[in-house]
């Protein structure tokens, strides 16, 4: 119970900011020293947690589990009071003190509890320190010592095997065929498989290549489904109504005349690949479809001919091959002390690739000493030889229990995604932030501290990258089966996720349609569970008790102890109130699955209730434009100090209210990161509110006037590092601030020769996107201008003549250019720049393109293989 004793610790101290945030004093009666004084203690015992993680004792386990439920009791205590005296708002002195009184004398008993744990910590501790030996424990050195995370799989021991794949699949018999790769778990057919759906001889030789993640759970209809809605094949907002057939249908039209790959990853019976089979058609044009599976019978079954690529355990110079690849980047060792203990170490593996995978991860992490190596060796080996099915969670396990106690629980809220569940990371970063796991460091922000946890994870191969951004950052990641496995075992063990901080809406078809309240999932009598009525007084009259799906009922087996309030609501049907819980931190909505007609002349409301969140820290509304008139923000989200992240699209945020109180100060969103809105209003009283703001989402949907959202106060952001800004007007005379990394103009009708306004003025800019964006048909850039540029994006812009160089942009990596039908070339001088490592053309005209690959070509010629040029996604080969 160590982690979710942490867990429940660093939560606790964000709540405890809040309780002490300046804007709290006038809303709230407390005790500030009593205050102070709880969390003086709460931050004790995180560090002592951070200091003795590793040497747990079963005694120090207990009281683990015993400042676990004092943290979640103070955490419910100090929501009843706070929510209390929010809701009240009260000026009779009486009720003050009578609150003030009762809210005492329960943090004091929270207080007593909290010292005695304490106590008894410390003498657990003396106990532990008399013991003359320690097992070894791993240090995390500096960065030096980390293996840099690959884009790529390693295919360390499976060249032979990629080679043989590839060759069955590019073999000229024309009909359709499928080839099986059968193995463990963990022993690397998907990686197999996805370095084949990459190699260069198989992207050139398929017309299309999709990858479907089947798994032992899977819906043919969805997975076919969000496929057909991702290429834009089928509309949003018809797709619910759609059969398995019509989707089959639609998707067979898709494949027919192609040449086609189709790998199935992860298939566990022949009704899976049946239930598939029927929207694959037979083209007779040398198609394929690659399946992995872990049953044998499985691949005899689906098999032409008994025909399957079987992926065995890796050999000892192999497995020792690939553990020298994950821990020092290369396939030797360069500590000749180790390489005995090393091999032992890769021997204890078993040639299983994700435990070697795994294991390299931690050694790149941790000290190159003998004696720390000699100790992970001997639990591996034991691990290994215990004979049960779960020695390869043991083996990982082994890794999760060498984290830090702080990377823990940032680990295991993984578990929440699904199984082969693509996740963003910028998602992830912020669900970490808004569950309370993280705190800052080094006067380091949240989201810095988490993108640092994240590169942490990935470094060990816990968490494993999916994609990157241009610019080299993380964009998706995902975590393997067993893993995730892992995951679901240690949060239950220790009851780590008990309450729900996020919710999403996604708003219903119907109005008579039932809905999970946490994750919006569509309900039947089957799955429905009702709650008991424990909605909080406030206007529950026209709340109807919440239903739950059966999987966040699983996660979260203790909702009918939280409160209620309302918030969301659609005006013309009470029936359709979202209650809230107000230890909720995040709210997501959206209205992908509703049906235009019931929305026609219809408002969703946010009343002033949504201040009882008073730990919300993400509101996401992403509405459909058709109804950005629609949605009603009140001003009371300006008095709520903890937002991050607020985004309401295009929808306009309303002014924020006049200070009640004489002589009370305005609430300063000193946390807000990102801000999303229609219309904004960039007034001296807005710049005051949001100091800190990083990126901003402006949406000007009608013609601005010059003076009405007052834009020349924008270069008072001077913590703005990302604008995304689409004005239907000329954008001039216009200052943006110095700190601009990100610059997204779109519909902004820019002379080209104003450029050198922007290219002079960000010098710290790294990522610049035009799209409409421009007027005139010439731009001739300026030396000394762009110094910085890594990403240039130019779609849908009239232009026709480009005078570049690569002076001009001496440090650009990507050039992108999309819809770019009257530019006549492409500089042939760009392709100079030594950074330059990718030109990506989209719906350009021939001509762009044959500069492209004359630019490849002298390239070439002079020696730079590094640059590529992609044609609508796909490499182009000289």
């Amino acid at each position: 119970m160590a982690v979710a004793a942490y867990a429940s610790l660093v939560s606790l101290t964000h709540v405890l900011d809040n309780v002490r945030h300046p804007v709290r004093r006038h809303q709230l009666h407390i005790d500030t020293d009593q205050i102070r004084s709880l969390q003086e203690k709460v931050e004790f015992l995180q560090g002592f947690l951070e200091l003795h993680s590793q040497r747990i004792s079963p005694e120090m386990e207990d009281l683990a589990k015993q400042l676990a439920v004092v943290s979640d009791e103070a955490d419910d205590i100090i929501d009843f009071h706070v929510v209390n005296q929010l809701r009240e708002r009260s000026q009779d002195k009486s009720l003050h003190v009578v609150a003030l009184s009762s809210f005492c004398r329960e943090i004091d008993n929270i207080i007593g509890k909290l010292d005695s744990i304490t106590k008894k910590l410390m003498r657990v501790k003396e106990e532990l320190d008399d013991v003359e030996e320690q097992r070894p424990i791993a240090s995390m050195p500096g960065g030096s010592t980390a293996l840099p995370s690959s884009d790529k799989n390693t295919m360390v021991g499976f060249d032979e095997r990629l080679l043989q794949v590839v060759d069955e699949l590019t073999r000229e018999e024309s009909d359709l065929q499928i080839l099986p790769i059968v193995g463990m778990g963990g022993i690397g057919k998907t990686t197999l498989a996805q370095n084949t759906f990459d190699h260069p001889y198989i992207v050139n030789r398929f017309d299309i290549r999709i990858w479907f993640a089947v798994s032992q759970q899977y819906s043919v209809r969805e997975i076919l489904l969000k496929y057909l809605l991702n290429v834009k094949k089928i509309k949003a907002s018809t797709a619910d109504e759609l059969e398995l057939a019509e989707i089959g249908e639609c998707f067979h039209k898709l494949l027919f005349g192609k040449r086609y790959l189709i790998i199935l990853d992860d298939l566990w019976s022949i009704k899976a690949w049946e239930d598939f089979k029927l929207s694959f058609p037979d083209n007779r044009n040398g198609s394929r479809v690659l399946v992995t599976t872990r049953l044998l019978d499985v691949a005899r079954s689906l098999s032409f001919d008994n025909h399957y690529v079987t992926v065995n355990l890796l050999d000892e110079d192999k497995s020792w091959d690939l553990l020298c690849e994950k821990v020092f980047a290369q396939q030797s060792c360069p500590y000749q002390e180790l390489e005995e203990i090393g091999r032992e170490i890769a021997k204890g593996c078993c040639g299983l690739p994700l435990a070697i995978v795994v294991i390299g991860g931690l050694l790149s992490k941790s000290d190159k000493t003998r004696e720390y190596w000699e100790f992970v060796a001997e639990n591996v080996t034991s691990f290994v030889n215990s004979g049960d099915d779960e020695s390869c969670l043991k083996i990982l396990s082994l890794s999760y229990n060498s984290l830090p106690i702080h990377l823990k629980p940032c680990f295991l809220y993984m578990r929440v995604f699904p199984e082969d569940y693509t996740i963003g990371a910028s998602k992830l970063l912020k669900l970490w932030i808004s569950e309370g796991f993280l705190k800052p460091v080094g006067g380091k922000s949240l989201e810095e501290a988490a993108e640092e946890y994240l590169k942490d994870l990935t470094d060990r191969n816990l968490i494993l990258i999916d994609e990157r951004t241009r610019s080299g950052k993380i964009k998706t990641c995902n975590i393997h089966d067993i893993l995730r496995e892992l995951c679901f075992k240690e949060s239950n063990r220790e009851h780590l996720i008990r309450v729900p901080k996020r919710q999403y809406i996604s708003f219903p078809w119907r109005t008579d349609s039932h809905v999970c309240f946490l994750c919006s999932r569509r309900l039947n009598k089957q799955n429905m569970i009702h709650l008991q009525e424990v909605l909080d007084g406030l206007q529950s009259t026209s709340v109807a008790s919440p239903s739950v799906c059966e999987a966040c009922n699983n996660v979260y087996p203790n909702l009918d102890r939280l409160r209620w309030v309302k918030v969301f609501e659609l005006d013309y049907n009470k029936s359709l109130t979202f209650p809230h819980h107000t230890k909720l931190r995040c709210i997501e909505v959206n209205d992908y699955r509703c049906h235009d007609e019931y929305w026609t002349s219809e408002t969703l409301l946010l009343p002033s209730t949504i201040f009882l969140l008073w730990n919300l820290q993400i509101l996401n509304v992403d509405l459909t434009y058709e109804f950005y008139e629609m949605f009603v923000v009140p001003s009371e989200v300006w008095e709520m100090p903890k937002l991050r992240h607020l985004k309401v699209g295009v929808h306009t945020l309303p002014d924020p209210p006049i200070n009640r109180l004489e002589g009370q100060d305005s609430v300063v969103l000193e946390n807000l990161s990102t801000l999303s809105s229609g219309a904004f209003t960039c007034s001296e009283e807005i710049v005051k509110r949001v100091p800190n703001v990083k990126k901003l989402y402006a949406n000007y949907m009608e013609f601005p006037g010059d003076d009405r959202y007052s834009l020349n106060n924008l270069v008072q952001l001077d913590k703005l590092e990302s604008l995304y800004f689409l004005y239907y007007s000329c954008l001039e005379n216009i200052t943006f601030p110095t700190s601009l990394k990100k610059l997204d103009l779109s519909n902004c009708y820019i002379p080209w020769e104003k450029m050198t306004i922007i290219g002079s003025s960000l010098p710290n800019l790294e990522v610049f996107k035009l799209y409409d964006a421009t007027s005139n048909h010439e731009w001739n850039p300026i030396e000394g201008e762009f110094l910085k540029l890594k990403t240039l994006s130019i779609w849908k812009c009239y232009l026709v003549r480009w005078g570049a160089e690569d002076i001009h942009f001496p440090n650009l990596r990507s050039l992108s250019l999309k819809d770019m039908h009257k530019l006549e070339e492409i500089p042939l001088s760009i392709g100079d720049i030594y950074t330059l490592h990718s030109i990506h053309l989209d719906k350009c005209s021939e001509s762009i393109i044959n500069s492209a690959m004359e630019i490849v070509k002298v390239q070439r010629d002079n020696g730079n293989q590094s640059l590529q040029v992609y044609v609508g996604g796909k490499t182009s080969c000289m």
